[in-house]
């Protein structure tokens, strides 16, 4: 894809799933790569999928601590000499059940982890490469933030607000960094296997493509939003779903 080739990336939540297959698709177009996680051992086996050291690098911490997003920016400018290319791909959803019975505590998790943090990664990239050198950014939000999510109605709520989100920043940053998002349906990731766990078959006869989403699916269109392919695409949350919502569903 035009204008990745030589950028360099920040792709939170990237040791497996959703947040790997970008990595892997934005290595595969030319990109160098930081990816973010919590433990150490699989960020490491990650960077080994992507290539090594040349072309990756993995920054172990919290999405939510402050001190972590910034020796992450740090640690990407030392290793490779900018932050073009932010992608917000961490999430949590630990709970399940209805809005009215939902820990508090767990709530106010959610959206530090999912909404707030994402906001932060973007301020720490900004005031350290994108301010001056423009950029662009991806927000992972889902399906749920779009409609009623019965059962993850709080993780909704939170992608709900991370679309929010990309439309103020991508007013705020304009022109020179451009902000979009994408959301996703079910993908076949160890996050989402509650959701489909011996039973995808059921599930995915619910998609007019008659099957869920792989990580693939999702790393594509991030490039795509990430690429000077899009350089007239901003403040757009784009619906990844195998046509999901077009039948009613989350």
């Amino acid at each position: 894809m035009q204008g990745l080739q030589g950028k360099v990336a920040i792709v939170t939540g990237a040791s497996r799933g959703i947040g790997l297959g970008v990595a892997e698709r934005l290595v595969a177009e030319g990109v160098r790569v930081c990816v973010t996680a919590r433990k150490p051992e699989a960020l490491e086996e990650a960077v080994k999928t992507l290539g090594g050291a040349d072309c990756a690098i993995g920054v172990a911490g919290n999405a939510g601590d402050a001190a972590h997003r910034e020796d992450a920016v740090a640690r990407t400018l030392e290793a490779f000499g900018s932050v073009d290319l932010l992608v917000n791909n961490t999430g949590i959803n630990p709970v399940f059940g209805p809005l009215v019975d939902i820990d508090l505590d767990a709530a106010r998790k959610i959206v530090e982890v999912n909404a707030i943090a994402a906001l932060g990664w973007v301020q720490a990239a900004h005031r350290a490469w994108m301010g001056e050198h423009g950029g662009a950014v991806v927000n992972v939000s889902s399906v749920a933030g779009i409609k009623p999510a019965p059962g993850i109605a709080m993780y909704g709520a939170t992608k709900a607000m991370l679309a929010s989100l990309t439309e103020s920043l991508a007013v705020e940053l304009g022109p020179s960094v451009r902000v979009n998002a994408v959301a996703p349906a079910v993908v076949k990731t160890r996050f989402a296997s509650a959701l489909y766990e011996g039973r995808e078959e059921e599930v995915a006869a619910a998609y007019p493509l008659r099957r869920l989403g792989v990580p693939d699916d999702i790393g594509s269109v991030v490039a795509f939003l990430l690429s000077d392919e899009a350089a007239w695409l901003t403040g757009q949350v784009l619906v990844v779903d195998g046509g999901l919502t077009l039948t009613g569903g989350v």
